[in-house]
């Protein structure tokens, strides 16, 4: 069970988040508590695909697609097929077919307001958290459909996100919560 506070409904702009609350008060006060960004890090970011993000993006079946519509509100959505189920169309561009699921489309809502999209690809067992940054489009048709299609079902709609920058994050986050430690998960 996720550790609660019993407080008041506080939302952001608050002009009182509650006794003992101290915000963080501005991007400098942030660098002055985190320290600068080691060079490795920084050197990382990318704006096509290397061979090593091809790899794990082949070998994914999984990835999680952020959106948010024109006010701002975010949406983080599941997005999942056999591994490969990411087409790869160019060096600065993917396509990921649109399953049918649930109906609320809220992600593909979010696209036609506002293009911005983060995907964060993970492989089962593995280490690599390969995160994709771009603007999505959503297309009902085009030459690559045909490839994307599952037991002879073609998709009838496919996200296409042209990058603006690609990072692979470090494993830290995965080794601490042991995602991939069956002997720490809880029973449902």
């Amino acid at each position: 069970m996720p550790h609660t506070t019993d407080t008041a409904d506080i939302r952001p702009g608050d002009s009182a988040l509650g006794e003992g609350w101290v915000a963080l008060g501005s991007g400098e006060e942030l660098r002055a508590l985190l320290g600068e960004p080691w060079p490795l890090v920084i050197d990382k970011v990318h704006g096509e695909l290397a061979e090593e993000d091809l790899e794990i993006i082949a070998r994914s079946p999984f990835c999680l697609l952020a959106t948010s519509d024109a006010q701002g509100n975010c949406d983080v959505s599941p997005r999942g097929d056999a591994p490969g189920f990411t087409h790869v169309l160019g060096p600065r561009t993917l396509a990921l077919p649109d399953r049918p699921g649930n109906r609320r489309g809220d992600s593909l809502h979010n696209i036609l307001a506002n293009p911005h999209a983060g995907l964060l690809y993970l492989i089962p067992g593995g280490k690599q958290v390969l995160r994709v940054n771009g603007r999505a489009r959503i297309l009902t048709d085009a030459p690559f459909f045909d490839a994307m299609a599952v037991g002879g079902r073609r998709p009838q709609l496919a996200l296409v996100v042209d990058i603006d920058e690609i990072y692979l994050h470090c494993p830290a986050s995965l080794n601490r919560s042991g995602v991939w430690k069956p002997a720490t998960w809880q029973e449902s």
